[in-house]
């Protein structure tokens, strides 16, 4: 006899069952985490096999058919809430693009994602790109194959694009990209005719712990909860979440630049302030998810450029700031400092450049991309092809792999697509910050202050409480009234580097 079962104990089935996946899912981000951060040298290639062995359970539970039917089965239901109804429908998306997964192939990219991050690893202790290419050579074939798998229209990149930011494709990143090079470059080169600050004092000695105190206390400042997270180091930083309750964040500390650890906590601190935004009452639902990356990394460029990079920001931080590191700051004035914090100029590093000449950095890993998944560009070679792109792009000669091909942590985790939500990133920044400037007429002074609760509160209310409830453009819309419009970033980057470049 079959029972039918009310809506209400339908979704508390579905919603166990979506828990009961996160949690082996977050098992595995724990063993991600620890293996950025603390995984002694021998243990990785059991922590290799241990997260194969997770995923794949996490992939059998995520297409298991009984999830399936219940989904099915609530998607016909009327008497779901809003959210509710969205939860469901997304899921089923998900559980449907999830059947496409042969548990081998998950098994397969699980395992080649462990070895291509330890020869990563390796290969920069080593600065040699060889040592990493024969991994990467697997991951990009991986990459192609699942393409295949997913499906796409037009170009099999787009397949990729899609797994970070819904709806976009290469049509959308060509023109942001073509805006990119048409109106930035001329800003780029009004600066580049101007003398240009002195930064020397961000170069001196900044002892290591001292700088890794100062950066806990940004973080709390911000109003990172450190009850519901904590902060290590790593080779790479980056944010990583189990829950709203539980997000961690790394950093690196170099002692002979300033700049390093500072605005690389104040960025993992924007995507740690979002994951501790979602409600925990969605726990293991789309609700209870981040939008897209390039939402994400839009709290992340939003709290580094517009708020950390700002007067306001240092008119209230600078002078606690001077007195920590006397011995290197007395004699320089908030302008200057301010001034320093804001160099334009080209450079090697993507997590160092400046805000204006990032998204050429960003460019050319999206170049690099499309050209890996169609076939046009080989990893054998790779190296030399991103040498041969800095030059064109930012006419910046590469010394070495480790500080070329080798500098980004993200083609050995085979998060092939999300380069692009870098620069995405920053162009909602700018078009959310006006938004938030027209709403709350007293936000520079609230900054300069020292008070950025109403701002975290407005971000909280407007973007982080949805979750995956609206896709990007929808949000956007919501929050700002109009889609993505490049023109938000170029107002601010003009209004900002005229009055510091004199332009």
């Amino acid at each position: 006899m079959n029972i039918i079962k009310t809506t209400a104990e339908l979704y508390s089935d579905y919603q166990s069952k979506m828990e009961k996946i996160a949690d082996v899912r977050n098992a595995i981000a724990v063993l991600g985490w620890d293996q950025e951060t603390y995984l002694p040298g021998k243990g990785a290639a059991i922590r290799g096999q241990q997260i194969t062995t997770l995923s794949t359970i996490a992939h059998e539970l995520f297409t298991d058919a009984q999830l399936g039917d219940t989904l099915q089965a609530l998607q016909s239901r009327e008497d779901l809430t809003a959210t509710q109804k969205k939860n469901v429908a997304l899921s089923l998306e998900d559980y449907e693009k999830n059947k496409k997964y042969p548990a081998a192939f998950v098994a397969a990219l699980s395992q080649t994602t462990s070895d291509c991050y330890h020869a990563w690893m390796k290969a920069r202790k080593e600065n040699s790109y060889a040592v990493f290419e024969p991994l990467l050579e697997k991951m990009v074939q991986l990459k192609k194959e699942e393409t295949h798998i997913l499906g796409y229209t037009g170009h099999p990149y787009n397949a990729l694009l899609n797994e970070y930011e819904k709806g976009i494709n290469i049509q959308t990143l060509d023109t942001v990209f073509a805006d990119v090079k048409t109106s930035l470059s001329p800003l780029l080169q009004a600066i580049a005719a101007k003398p240009k600050p002195n930064n020397a004092f961000l170069q001196q000695h900044y002892p290591k712990d001292a700088q890794w105190q100062y950066g806990l206390k940004l973080l709390k400042e911000m109003g990172f909860d450190f009850e519901a997270g904590r902060q290590d180091l790593s080779e790479h930083p980056f944010t990583t979440s189990f829950n709203p309750h539980d997000v961690r964040v790394t950093t690196r500390v170099d002692e002979q630049d300033f700049s390093n650890m500072t605005w690389s906590c104040i960025h993992e601190g924007g995507h740690a302030l979002y994951e501790q935004g979602l409600l925990i009452s969605e726990y293991g639902l789309p609700c209870g998810e981040a939008a897209s990356l390039g939402i994400h990394e839009s709290q992340s460029r939003l709290w580094e450029n517009n708020v950390g990079r700002g007067l306001a920001y240092w008119q209230y931080n600078y002078p606690a700031l001077q007195k920590e590191f006397a011995n290197n700051l007395s004699n320089v004035s908030l302008e200057e400092f301010y001034h320093a914090i804001n160099l334009v100029q080209p450079s090697l590093q993507r997590t160092e450049a400046d805000e204006l000449t990032y998204h050429f950095h960003v460019m050319i890993r999206y170049e690099i991309e499309k050209g890996l998944i169609e076939g046009s560009v080989s990893t054998k070679d790779l190296n030399h092809t991103w040498n041969q792109y800095y030059k064109q792009y930012l006419n910046v000669d590469v010394p070495n792999d480790g500080a070329g091909v080798l500098q980004d942590i993200h083609w050995s985790h085979g998060s092939f697509g999300y380069f692009p939500t870098y620069s995405l990133g920053s162009f909602y920044a700018a078009q959310f910050y006006a938004a938030a400037q027209r709403q709350m007429k007293d936000l520079s002074q609230n900054i300069a202050t020292g008070d950025y609760h109403a701002l975290l509160q407005w971000l909280r209310n407007n973007i982080h409480v949805h979750g995956r409830f609206y896709t990007s453009n929808e949000l956007c819309e919501k929050v700002t009234g109009e889609p993505l419009n490049f023109k938000y970033f170029m107002d601010y980057a003009q209004a900002k580097y005229a009055g510091i470049y004199g332009i």
